[in-house]
């Protein structure tokens, strides 16, 4: 029976061929929006952790509340031990300090008075260590556009945007204007060595990245940082181990007395991951229900095509039905073949539109999608260049709405196969 119904698909392409586009049309959007999807959330976790919070991140618990202010003066103290003790408990994850700050950077003219100023966010990183993983981490030498890595003490990166509008190049002195973390200001003279391009518009607008010993002697942090980062050595993040080490350090840590006798455990460590501890718990799971309502109205806009062109195709094959029913055939029999065309359509789209859909989420993977114009004012540490992600799941998730929309596109339809009498069919088939 299935070769026959096979080939009738083939021979009557007018019964086919308009099914076949449409599962064909749908699964190409929902294979290439799930890659897509995928990328867009593959990045954000990707730049993010890179750039803020990384793999697992380890601030006091008062730093924690208010992390989006970046509170230095509620910043880790002695963070040699603290270091010690992570590298000893967990070898296979690479762990840095780093200190995020702000202030002003002025710029002098040769008399040395102001001539430009403005507002920046920095980071401070271990440049100067010969085994320090920051400079893979944050692709240095590679994000240089201007000028030369850090080799020195009171040498700095600024963005190149921010560069671009101060109107600064590689070998100019900047003067960085703060608070330490007393609430005293501080003041300090840099060199830009050269200016750099990270591919997320709120850093290379606004970014300097100095060296972690300078910025801990300009705000007065000797010894400490503000968090310190842990990352897996694959570079790629893993939830589960990330939140089965952040449970056992939390554990292990949670009656900490803290740094003073004042403290009651607002200066001992905790643990946290991006998750937790970026608010990026709402973009992923809305990106979760986004993909399943992608899929779910895919499904049902299919469906709704596929049951009207089946009553249209149902009303032109009553004569087919009346010989069928005439020389015995039953109705379920009838129906049941129905719905097995409709499979077989819907595999044959399903297998053609996710094949396009993955050739062009591979192209976009290569080449990427320059998303940057869009994103001159945003905060977000999402790339200015979008790829695609081609996962295991893509490879079957165009089969469930292929299939599934013309099953129920069928089913739906051919029920006007039980509503029509014999009688009535061979009528029509006379006719």
């Amino acid at each position: 029976m299935i070769p026959f119904l096979f080939k009738g698909l083939l021979r009557d392409r007018s019964r086919s061929l308009f099914p076949f586009l449409t599962v064909f049309a749908g699964v190409v959007l929902t294979v290439f929006l799930h890659a897509w999807l995928n990328g867009v959330l593959s990045s954000l976790l990707e730049s993010t952790a890179h750039y803020s919070t990384g793999h697992i991140r380890v601030m006091t618990k008062a730093y924690a509340k208010e992390a989006d202010q970046n509170p230095n003066d509620l910043g880790l103290l002695g963070i040699d031990t603290l270091m010690t003790e992570l590298r000893r408990l967990y070898p296979d994850l690479l762990w840095t300090p780093r200190i995020k700050f702000g202030g002003l950077l002025d710029i002098p003219d040769e008399k040395g008075e102001t001539r430009a100023q403005a507002p920046v966010s920095g980071m401070a990183v271990d440049l100067l260590s010969p085994d320090s993983p920051e400079w893979r981490i944050l692709n240095i030498e590679n994000a240089i556009v201007q000028g030369r890595v850090p080799r020195n003490r009171g040498e700095i990166l600024a963005g190149v945007d921010l560069a671009a509008r101060l109107g600064i190049q590689p070998g100019d002195t900047a003067t960085f204007i703060s608070s330490t973390m007393y609430g005293s200001m501080s003041v300090m003279n840099f060199v830009i060595a050269g200016t750099v391009r990270f591919g997320i518009a709120a850093m290379d607008k606004a970014t300097v990245i100095a060296d972690l010993a300078d910025i801990q002697q300009a705000l007065d942090m000797q010894g400490g940082a503000g968090e310190i980062l842990g990352f897996f050595a694959d570079d790629l993040y893993h939830e589960d181990r990330a939140n089965a080490v952040t449970a056992v350090f939390n554990a292990c840590h949670r009656n900490d007395p803290g740094d003073s006798p004042r403290d009651t455990g607002a200066f001992s460590p905790v643990m946290g991951t991006p998750r937790t501890q970026s608010g990026l718990s709402d973009y992923l799971d809305y990106v979760d229900v986004f993909s399943g309502v992608i899929m779910g109205v895919f499904v049902v806009a299919m469906s709704i095509v596929l049951w009207n062109a089946g009553l249209t195709g149902s009303l032109r094959r009553y004569g087919e039905f009346g010989v069928r029913l005439a020389i015995g055939e039953e109705k379920e029999h009838v129906y049941v073949s129905l719905q097995a065309e409709s499979l077989m359509i819907g595999f044959a789209g399903a297998v053609a539109g996710t094949a396009t859909g993955l050739a062009a989420a591979a192209y976009t993977q290569a080449h990427g999608f320059d998303i940057g114009s869009v994103l001159k004012e945003s905060t977000m540490m999402l790339p200015n260049i979008i790829r695609a992600r081609i996962s295991p799941f893509s490879y079957v998730i165009g089969f469930l709405p292929g299939l599934l929309a013309t099953f129920l596109g069928t089913t739906i339809s051919g029920i006007g196969i039980y509503r029509r009498q014999t009688s009535e069919l061979f009528k029509e088939l006379e006719t």
